[in-house]
């Protein structure tokens, strides 16, 4: 095969997997200047239904149920509650043939431009990248929703201050906050509207969202429709005490800003010296691979690498 053939034909692919990851990634438009128009003109954005909701989560939880993917992955890796967790529009089988996608152009690509060798260790680099977007999506939602909660909780006191009920305050804070804080309670309001105790409909929500502090507030919500008590006083000093514990994880995360930034110098040193080393002389680079002891020095340092950044991580990832 000609080298012009071959370029196009890699060419051809990569726009292929680009295209795939934009089509996959960008399946539906958050609408926010319609949302905001619909404000200014006093027309409330349309939302979910109950049932609207029911269909989507059973359609998620039963479309990849029996898959492959499902099949091959541990338990632990549960990549449809992750999904869920995300609030991403994306089946799990979909985030798996993205990866194998973009894992087979970048192989294709590695045996174009450097040597057979290196394909195994593109296709192993690669083929995560769905994954750590679904993650990074997961994580950036499950921030936002940590930093809406004290004004949420403050909301829903100042509701039952005012005479409403919990499920009444839960409402207040769907219509009056944002996503993602409000599309949660949202679903709350809407499973207790349907039947389903409040407690359950709050125990639910803590699957879908893995938050200590809200875990707080569904527990103090136990307690207090067992026992009694206010309610509205309990929610102000979970929300204080929220509020505290960020200012001190502010702090701490200044006092160690130094050291995450060493850390990620001295993980992505080693990694861009080798790839600028196998850019510009890849016959010294083919030593690591071809060459029993260059194999061994490798995985060695492969393995410092993984030691290295789990050890820098524990050092500055204090927990407050």
């Amino acid at each position: 095969m000609s080298p012009l053939v071959l370029s196009v034909l890699i060419g051809a692919l990569v726009i292929g997997a680009v295209l795939a990851v934009m089509l996959a990634f960008t399946g539906r438009d958050d609408g926010r200047a319609t949302e905001r128009l619909d404000m200014l003109v006093g027309r409330g954005s349309r939302k979910e239904s109950s049932a609207d909701l029911l269909l989507k989560q059973a359609l998620m939880t039963v479309g990849d149920r029996k898959t492959v993917f499902d099949k091959l992955t541990p338990e632990f890796f549960n990549v449809t509650k992750m999904v869920e967790q995300a609030d991403a529009n994306i089946k799990p089988s979909a985030l798996f043939g993205i990866g194998l996608g973009v894992g087979f152009v970048s192989s294709v690509m590695a045996i174009w431009m450097v040597n057979i060798y290196v394909a195994p260790v593109m296709f192993l680099l690669t083929f995560p990248l769905p994954f750590l977007w679904l993650s990074f999506k997961r994580k950036s939602r499950l921030n936002r929703f940590a930093a809406q909660l004290p004004d949420a909780l403050e909301l829903t006191a100042r509701a039952l201050r005012a005479g409403h009920s919990l499920a009444a305050g839960l409402h207040v804070v769907a219509e009056e906050m944002q996503a993602p804080i409000a599309k949660e309670f949202n679903r709350v309001y809407e499973e207790q509207n349907l039947g389903i105790q409040l407690e359950d409909a709050l125990k639910n929500m803590t699957d879908r969202v893995p938050n200590l502090d809200l875990r707080f507030f569904i527990t103090s919500v136990a307690i207090q429709r067992q026992t009694g008590g206010d309610l509205a006083e309990i929610l102000d000093r979970i929300g204080y005490v929220i509020r505290e514990r960020y200012k001190i994880l502010g702090q701490v995360k200044a006092l160690s800003a130094e050291g995450r930034l060493s850390g990620v110098v001295l993980i992505a040193l080693p990694i861009g010296l080798f790839f600028l080393m196998l850019f510009m002389k890849p016959d010294y680079e083919k030593l690591l691979w071809t060459e029993p002891l260059g194999i061994k020095m490798s995985i060695g340092a492969l393995i410092g690498l993984i030691v290295g950044a789990f050890v820098i991580k524990k050092i500055v990832d204090i927990k407050v």
